[in-house]
């Protein structure tokens, strides 16, 4: 996928990651439009994609997600860029790097692991505490199955995911390129 981003032919790229994440490291001339604004406006967005677009996020499972979304409202061209931004900048693609902050898929990691060890803690105290562990584990085995996270997207609404202002979605649709007839 490398060789196509930098090869010659016209590449949109959209970065579906929280504006935190994509603030701390981007593909130079990426577009950030997070998996939230394509889950509620999947047809505005697919209206402004046209040619090649490469859908991508930290690890590939978001831009998926994107990409189903994005297709069943009518985009076409659709490509995701495996391994994210950090396998493009190990080939050596051009990423811009400012604030460092944790990847989502890092906070989901954390709060899980935090809530079965609070859970197994607690447990020891209360037994009935132990729930909270299996409820953990339950979220976890859904997320996998349905290839969802509904503790990311709760995370992706905190402060810390934020970029250094909110943008509405009308205004993320607005900076992706006008489709020319």
């Amino acid at each position: 996928m490398f060789q196509r981003l930098t090869g010659g032919g016209q590449v949109s790229i959209v970065d579906v990651r929280t504006p935190a994440e994509y603030e701390t490291t981007h593909i130079d001339g990426a577009v950030n439009v997070p998996l939230t604004v394509i889950e509620s406006h999947a047809p505005q967005v697919a209206a402004r994609l046209d040619g090649d677009v490469v859908l991508m996020c930290q690890s590939g499972t978001r831009a998926e997600q994107a990409r189903r979304r994005l297709t069943a409202a009518g985009a076409g061209g659709l490509r995701v860029l495996d391994g994210g931004v950090e396998q493009y900048a190990v080939t050596g693609g051009d990423i811009v790097r400012g604030r460092a902050r944790w990847s989502l898929e890092r906070q989901v990691r954390l709060v899980a692991g935090g809530l079965v060890l609070a859970g197994l803690a607690a447990g020891l105290r209360a037994p009935k505490a132990r729930w909270l562990a299996a409820g953990i584990g339950a979220g976890l085995t859904f997320s996998a199955l349905s290839d969802t996270c509904t503790m990311g997207r709760i995370l992706s609404a905190l402060p810390y995911n934020r970029g250094p202002r909110d943008h509405t979605p009308a205004e993320i649709i607005d900076r992706l390129p006008a489709i020319t007839a």
